[in-house]
């Protein structure tokens, strides 16, 4: 075994450093989040920091990097309190990764790389048509986090736009059968497989 201490990160090429602390927390979510602003130009950005918090209310988080400088995401749900969160597919996530780029603030990122986009209506959101699983979500809060100025913003979910087949007879959704990917780091995008699912957890005794 190998062991790398606090002072060797700190010692780290820069960009070293990002790639490996990036990628050192494993598998993550992927999803990309759908805004709009107060003249309804839409953006939509992919995300990898999405966060269940609780069942009842159904409540999630996403981070947010620091806002000294201009965040389409973070501005339009302060603005707007509504957003989608739209399931990264294996289909779809070269163009995914692309919204990453710096777009000026008029252009879709999602329909510059190819998706389409549907409006709607009752939130007054944009969400993804090629996503399987759209969520709907309502700002509720944010946490300006001062020990590295990131942003925790926590929405409640209102709404679900599903296709068919990805919710099991139990209420299971099935990211496999959705097309669901995950990443680890900024770049890297991984398919999943199913080892098992299991019986609520007792102990071993009763």
């Amino acid at each position: 075994m190998k062991i790398i201490s606090f002072d060797d990160i700190a010692q780290m090429e820069q960009r070293y450093r990002a790639t490996f602390v990036n990628s050192l927390w494993g598998f993550r979510n992927l999803s990309l989040i759908g805004t709009c602003d107060e003249k309804q130009n839409v953006n939509f950005a992919v995300f990898n920091s999405l966060n269940h918090l609780g069942a009842n209310p159904s409540l999630a988080s996403i981070t947010i990097r620091p806002p000294e400088v201009n965040r389409h995401t973070y501005q339009n749900i302060l603005y707007s309190k509504y957003f989608t969160v739209n399931n990264v597919t294996k289909e779809i996530y070269k163009a995914a990764h692309q919204t990453s780029a710096r777009y000026p603030l008029l252009i879709n990122e999602a329909e510059v790389n190819g998706l389409k986009t549907i409006w709607n209506k009752k939130y007054n959101v944009p969400y993804i048509d090629e996503s399987s699983i759209v969520l709907v979500m309502k700002y509720e809060q944010h946490i300006e986090l001062t020990i590295n100025n990131t942003v925790l913003l926590i929405a409640s979910l209102q709404e679900i736009i599903f296709k068919n087949n990805v919710i099991d007879e139990d209420g299971f959704v099935n990211h496999l059968a959705a097309n669901s990917i995950n990443c680890v780091g900024l770049d890297a995008y991984y398919e999943s497989n199913l080892i098992s699912r299991l019986p609520y957890a007792k102990p071993n005794n009763s």
